[in-house]
């Protein structure tokens, strides 16, 4: 049996994967993602979401951690101008098991961690005014991938939990060529970055700001990595946290 980690980048899943435990970076492609979690699905134990996102709360800060223990299976964002949140299971699947009513591991384990809803959509929450509508529903964290792995877990029948790190603020609107800078592979698109740059270069302070929050986010994600490692064991074992 295995513990099965949703994420977007390879860079994520390179911190996340270990004994036991497969990272599949979905590269901002959903279907892609989620034919790629069922393909594994039959086999895990958990499923969870982790990996870098974007802040909601404004009181959250890059680096920071935003764990969910009870996360709906379609919990997903849709921006402005439609509903933020989504809590209808239009496929007919039913809720997968809560993980745990407490979370005295995670908590333990993560004791300056933010606990509260985390959603997922199918693009990157760009702007202030996106950011700010999403929070509306009550969530700390915006992602990629939440809500695609929950929905596999709900199909399955499997737990499931979301951890984040902050890479980006709610007071931040990314640059254009931030948004650019992932392949469908998961890999960084260098190059797609430096054409972005050349045709816009007044959006280089801004690019610096969002790599550098995007480190304190991979550097935080490593550090969670490192003090969970320990529980992935009995996550195993016990398909609870």
């Amino acid at each position: 049996m295995t513990l099965l980690i949703a994420c977007g980048l390879q860079r994520e899943a390179s911190i996340l994967a270990g004994p036991g435990v497969i990272a599949i970076p979905g590269g901002g492609d959903s279907a892609r993602l989620e034919a790629a979690l069922e393909a594994q699905a039959t086999s895990a134990t958990m499923i969870v979401s982790a990996g870098i996102a974007g802040a909601l709360d404004p009181s959250l800060m890059a680096g920071d951690i935003v764990v969910d223990l009870k996360p709906l299976p379609f919990r997903g964002g849709v921006g402005v101008g439609g509903p933020s949140l989504i809590e209808t299971d239009a496929l007919g699947d039913g809720p997968h098991p809560n993980p745990s009513p407490e979370g005295e591991g995670l908590r333990a384990a993560l004791p300056h961690a933010h606990f509260g809803p985390i959603i997922g959509q199918d693009h990157i929450a760009v702007s202030i005014a996106e950011k700010a509508a999403l929070a509306a529903s009550g969530a700390l964290a915006v992602d990629m991938e939440s809500h695609i792995a929950a929905r596999v877990a709900a199909r399955h029948g499997l737990p499931f939990i979301a951890i984040r790190t902050i890479s980006d603020t709610a007071y931040e609107t990314l640059p254009p060529a931030a948004l650019v800078g992932m392949n469908p592979d998961g890999s960084m698109a260098l190059g797609k970055v430096l054409v972005s740059l050349a045709r816009q270069p007044a959006q280089l302070p801004a690019l610096i700001r969002t790599g550098r929050s995007a480190e304190l986010a991979f550097k935080s994600l490593a550090e969670v990595h490192q003090k969970l490692a320990p529980l992935w064991a009995r996550l195993l074992a016990q398909g609870s946290v």
